[in-house]
């Protein structure tokens, strides 16, 4: 099989993307790279554009030369026996649509399946399925009673309802923050939830090619100014990001057991990152990204740095388990 790197993408998330794709070539410098830009074409991309390409969160990655389209690449893919190692987040690649062409056409990737990523990506449908498996969740909010929601819990927060990099992140604070609530549901869903207080966490979890699943060590998130929206993320190097957490033994041990039970529950494969706010009353669910970010910044290689994995020796494992997934 020839290995693939696929990053770039159609949605908001593809500067995260790039960003996960240097660092993937980097540890993977024999796979050739394959860049979907926003007009639905790929590309082959040269390694050094790729490697010299600087500021990624911020600056649009443009390569030369004209693509084929995303079908007819996908094609190729399968023709020439590739499997794709796919760096990429959000949007149709994280909603099952690309997984679902790729299983069409019996393409190895890795990370989850078609089913799993669509379950995982509505954020209210997977919280739904989360807590069928003991997972505790917090309640949703209808947009027509937003603002009996705010009297009442007099802090709410509203998140797009299928996208991430905490993108459209809305704190309601204020009641002038609903009228934001409401312009941004007009043109997308929105999932509304009362505010609740405490430490923000993220916790990987990791299948080996023996069959073997379990979660690494959480991470706290002490974000600089407020909250872990984009900018706080990819920007601000004042946010802190302690793994393992200091969180006591006992909150730890919740935090990954319910990251476990999230992606089993979630039927994810190959890896995963689910993220928590510890409250007064422990681990309170949030998400689970089936694609989050391998950027030499991002939570999950720095898990598994804790954990004592190797970022190149992880990739191996996942072109492993998807290359024999592929085959069944």
């Amino acid at each position: 099989m020839r290995i693939t790197i696929l990053f770039g993408g159609t949605n908001k998330e593809r500067l995260v993307s790039v960003a996960s794709a240097q660092a993937l070539h980097l540890a993977l410098p024999e796979a050739d790279l394959w860049f979907w830009d926003v007009d639905d074409t790929v590309r082959q991309v040269p390694s050094r554009n790729l490697l010299d390409h600087s500021r990624p969160f911020e600056a649009a990655f443009k390569p030369p030369g004209r693509g084929v389209g995303i079908e007819q690449a996908l094609d190729s893919a399968r023709a020439e026996d590739r499997l794709l190692v796919l760096g990429l987040h959000g949007g149709r690649a994280e909603n099952g649509e690309l997984q679902a062409m790729c299983e069409i056409r019996g393409i190895a990737f890795t990370g989850s399946g078609s089913a799993s990523s669509h379950l995982a990506f509505d954020k209210v449908a997977a919280k739904r399925f989360a807590a069928i498996a003991g997972v505790e969740a917090p309640g949703g909010i209808a947009l027509e009673d937003v603002e009996a929601a705010f009297a009442e819990y007099g802090k709410l927060i509203a998140k797009p309802a299928r996208d991430g990099s905490s993108y459209g992140l809305i704190f309601v604070n204020a009641k002038q923050d609903l009228a934001a609530v409401r312009n941004a549901a007009r043109t997308e869903d929105y999932l509304i939830e009362p505010f609740i207080s405490g430490v923000e966490a993220t916790c990987g979890v990791l299948e080996q090619p023996d069959g073997s699943v379990f979660s690494l060590p959480p991470i706290e998130i002490v974000p600089a100014e407020g909250g872990f929206d984009y900018t706080a993320k990819y920007l601000l190097k004042s946010t802190q990001e302690i793994c393992p957490g200091r969180f006591s033994p006992e909150i730890s041990a919740r935090i990954m057991d319910q990251a476990l039970r999230a992606h089993h529950a979630l039927s994810c494969s190959g890896y995963s990152r689910t993220d928590f706010i510890v409250s007064e009353k422990g681990p309170i669910y949030l998400e689970t990204n089936t694609l989050p970010g391998l950027t030499r910044a991002s939570l999950y290689p720095k898990a598994l740095k804790a954990q004592g994995i190797e970022f190149p020796d992880f990739l191996r494992g996942q072109i492993e388990i998807a290359a024999r997934r592929a085959r069944k």
